[in-house]
């Protein structure tokens, strides 16, 4: 199940990569996807499509403090 927090203004929503189906997110979130390889943390444009780092983080912790940051940097 999707968590959901928001930060800033900003929704930051985390997924497992199984639920990446549902698309829970809209135009201006940021959305954290576990994947076999790590955290990515990707961005959720106006057509749905998500759009993220080259690489992923290693923890969701990370992930996630990065997420923040972006949202701060949204907010401005």
């Amino acid at each position: 199940m999707a968590d959901i927090i928001t930060h800033r203004g900003t929704r930051i929503i985390s997924l497992d990569e199984g639920e990446l189906q549902e698309k829970p997110w809209r135009d201006g979130d940021i959305v954290i996807v576990q994947r076999k390889d790590g955290w990515w943390t990707e961005f959720a444009g106006a057509d749905g499509e998500l759009e993220g780092y080259d690489a992923p983080f290693p923890s969701h912790k990370e992930a996630l403090w990065t997420a923040k940051a972006a949202a701060e940097f949204a907010g401005e």
